[in-house]
């Protein structure tokens, strides 16, 4: 895999092709997490619908917590930035973004496709198809807040210091 990044020779390409790589990663962790966390909160009472949109949440959240640091090394090159804390708190900011589109985006395609076109598909079938959805839109919004925001300096962090220090 890496002798493929070394080979990609445009710069945004290589970015873009690490940040998928590094969402494979989470969309792994985010896809597989969420049948387990549906079935919790069913245990734990909810109702189907609420249950699925919780275990979205719940699955995204886990994928974030475990893709910051191969997003921040590997995908954006900022390995050795000094900012850790700063991009943490920006990389969050984004994630909730992120989080927020894709269950709606997950909730919006199962209640108005999933169900409406492919009623005779299994429930199983129809939440993760929906679930797939989301995650797709969610990957578009991380990449490119990470891109513009999270792993590179905007300037905004030192003028809120330097207001702050007045």
């Amino acid at each position: 895999m890496l002798k493929i990044l070394k080979k990609l020779r445009n710069k945004e390409l290589r970015s873009f092709f690490s940040f998928f790589l590094t969402a494979v990663l989470g969309a792994g962790t985010n896809f597989i997490t969420q049948i387990p966390y549906k079935y919790l909160f069913l245990n734990w009472g909810f109702a189907d619908k609420p249950a699925f949109n919780l275990s979205v949440s719940a699955g995204y959240l886990t994928a974030t917590v475990v893709s910051f640091i191969p997003a921040k090394v590997f995908a954006f090159s900022a390995r050795e930035s000094g900012n850790t804390r700063r991009e943490s708190v920006k990389f969050l900011i984004i994630a909730l973004i992120a989080w927020a589109i894709q269950v709606g985006v997950s909730s919006l395609t199962f209640d108005h496709l999933a169900n409406k076109y492919f009623a005779g598909q299994s429930l199983l079938i129809r939440e993760k198809g929906s679930h797939v959805v989301g995650m797709g839109f969610s990957f578009l919004a991380n990449y490119f807040g990470h891109k513009f925001l999270t792993f590179r300096s905007t300037g905004l962090y030192n003028k809120i210091k330097t207001r702050n220090d007045r």
